[in-house]
């Protein structure tokens, strides 16, 4: 009979003893309590816990990457769009991370829902689409101030889509044509500004001697004469003039 409870009594301090003994990996932390109050943070390793008297409770040190769900945000210019994104952070005090806020996972979470409505929503589309890097740090900025009474680091926010309706897919498409005439409009003055400047300076050249300009005429008439349908008339006083040139000559 006494067999029989020495046995028990072994068993049951074997079963304490192996329920006391905790592995922590290098990136877990344990945060301790002692009859309920906070004791310290131990780990990574072999660490023991009293039974009863100490309870553990496990922290993931590695970076996490949380996808924020897909939130519906009117821009600054009332136009509605679906924006997602993800966050990346870590616990970097494990104390703080189990102490100042129950589920720090769905806090995080939350936050950067809200977060990401305000923020976007305080811009236009133009800028959601064109200067993501610019809103990214503006959206991490904030998650990282608020969640480091969380003992949370927010290292890095993507916006990953900003999706629009059909409808104002189509009106982007028409303003970029629009676009695209006016820059082809604008090239286009440009080169008929150029080309009349170039010509008023050829005129004054020309002018400066009349016997440039005949000369000219009779170029511009050797290239029509390239076309064989084409017949040359000569005005009189060209030719005249032309004698005269010859004479001088």
């Amino acid at each position: 009979m006494f067999e029989y409870f020495f046995g028990i009594i072994i068993f049951v301090l074997l079963t304490i003893i192996f329920s006391a003994i905790k592995i922590l990996r290098e990136y877990e932390r344990g945060v301790i309590f002692q009859l309920g109050r906070f004791w310290k943070v131990k780990g990574p390793g072999l660490i023991i816990v009293i039974p009863v008297i100490q309870q553990i409770e496990r922290v993931d040190l590695r970076v996490i990457v949380m996808d924020v769900p897909t939130q519906d945000v009117i821009s600054r210019d009332n136009v509605s769009v679906r924006v997602n994104a993800v966050v990346y952070f870590r616990v970097i005090d494990p104390e703080k991370a189990i102490i100042q806020v129950e589920k720090y996972l769905e806090a995080v979470s939350q936050l950067a829902q809200t977060t990401l409505r305000s923020v976007l929503g305080q811009h236009e589309l133009d800028e959601m689409l064109a200067e993501r890097d610019t809103l990214n740090q503006d959206i991490q900025s904030i998650l990282d101030r608020q969640t480091d009474a969380w003992g949370i680091k927010v290292s890095n926010v993507e916006i990953k889509h900003v999706d629009l309706d059909e409808s104002m897919i189509r009106a982007i498409a028409a303003q970029a044509e629009a676009e695209r005439q006016r820059r082809a409009k604008v090239i286009h003055a440009t080169g008929e500004k150029q080309a009349a400047t170039e010509l008023v300076e050829a005129a004054k050249t020309l002018s400066a001697d009349s016997r440039a300009i005949q000369l000219r005429y009779l170029q511009t008439l050797t290239e029509i004469d390239g076309d064989q349908n084409s017949t040359i008339v000569f005005p009189l006083d060209l030719v005249e003039k032309l004698g005269k040139i010859s004479r001088d000559a």
